[in-house]
């Protein structure tokens, strides 16, 4: 399919804010150097699924300072479309994020947004990148978390793609340094009337109910039944669980040497969502998930590491193997 400005239409639109990120080696009191590189949910996973092979456009708000020059440089070089991304020419700046590892695989993220660009992503910068013939549109929780304007914007998009038929994924993606449960469960109730896919962690699924579920099943087949199609559920080392109308399935996590845990998340839903736009049935979509999920806590960044489609199947290669 074509869009009517003769471009053909993206797989996925995603939106939301991409912050510089600043990554210390050890505790940021105690100084030493730091690794600049960029962050964001939703753009962890538009990389993911443009590695895997797949059309993604990113739309959001940057400062109009260097390192929202970095932003969408970056974005650029991974193969998105950032011609609906906006400069701010407010005198907003673009956000930032400083993380440093504490005891293993635990780490610190600090975050400098309030009053940034990308708190000020309007419905009117993001509905014109659902071109006719996106087939998915993705969000997640921590947009309507930056502010009013934000939370406008992921539920006129939400709405607008439902419409559409544009199938709707939610990550609740619940970050308790934004904003409190209570104000979290008032903004993503509305949102889940034009949810199609729901994914979340254990502790997150509360966040979209009336009252309290006897346990994740019950909560997962109230959220079905309400008209949302599928609920998958991430559990990190201990793999995840897709629910539906015809039952639960399950996948274990691949094993893997863990090294950094930060973007494990957003590579999970790069990888089910490209099952999804693959047409596989949830059982693959899963083990891709779980794949991406697992070459992201292998490596460092939030996704640098992420596969290529054609390293999809290393995890499959017997240890210690070099290829040649």
């Amino acid at each position: 399919m074509t869009a009517p400005d003769g471009q053909v239409p993206p797989d996925v639109v995603t939106f939301g804010e991409t912050m510089a990120a600043l990554r210390a080696q050890g505790a940021l009191r105690l100084g030493g150097s730091l690794g600049l590189s960029v962050a964001g949910a939703e753009s962890n996973v538009a990389i993911g699924l443009a590695r895997l092979g797949h059309r993604v456009r990113w739309a959001g708000r940057v400062g109009a300072d260097e390192l929202g020059a970095l932003v969408l440089r970056t974005l650029r070089a991974e193969d998105i479309d950032t011609g609906h991304a906006v400069t701010d020419d407010t005198g907003r700046p673009t956000g930032l994020l400083l993380t440093e590892p504490r005891l293993g695989t635990l780490t610190r993220v600090s975050y400098y947004r309030a009053g940034s660009a990308g708190s000020a992503v309007s419905p009117a910068d993001v509905l014109p990148a659902l071109a006719p013939g996106t087939r998915v549109l993705h969000l997640t929780g921590i947009t309507p978390a930056l502010g009013p304007s934000a939370a406008r914007a992921a539920l006129a998009a939400a709405a607008t793609a439902h419409e559409s038929g544009i199938t709707v994924c939610l990550d609740v993606n619940y970050r308790s340094r934004l904003w409190s449960a209570d104000q979290a469960r008032t903004a993503l109730r509305p949102l889940l009337a034009h949810v199609d896919l729901l994914i979340a962690s254990e502790d997150e699924l509360p966040l979209v109910l009336e009252r309290p579920a006897a346990d994740e099943s019950e909560a997962a087949d109230r959220i079905v039944s309400a008209g949302v199609r599928e609920v998958v559920v991430k559990r990190g080392a201990r793999g995840a669980t897709s629910f539906t109308a015809d039952g639960a399935s399950d996948r274990a996590a691949r094993r893997v040497d863990a090294v950094d845990l930060v973007g494990a998340g957003d590579a999970f839903v790069a990888g089910y969502l490209s099952g999804l736009l693959d047409g596989a049935d949830i059982p693959a979509r899963l083990h891709r998930a779980v794949t991406t999920a697992a070459f992201a806590v292998a490596t460092r960044g939030d996704w640098e590491g992420l596969p290529t489609r054609d390293e999809l199947g290393l995890f499959d290669q017997p240890d210690g193997t070099t290829l040649r």
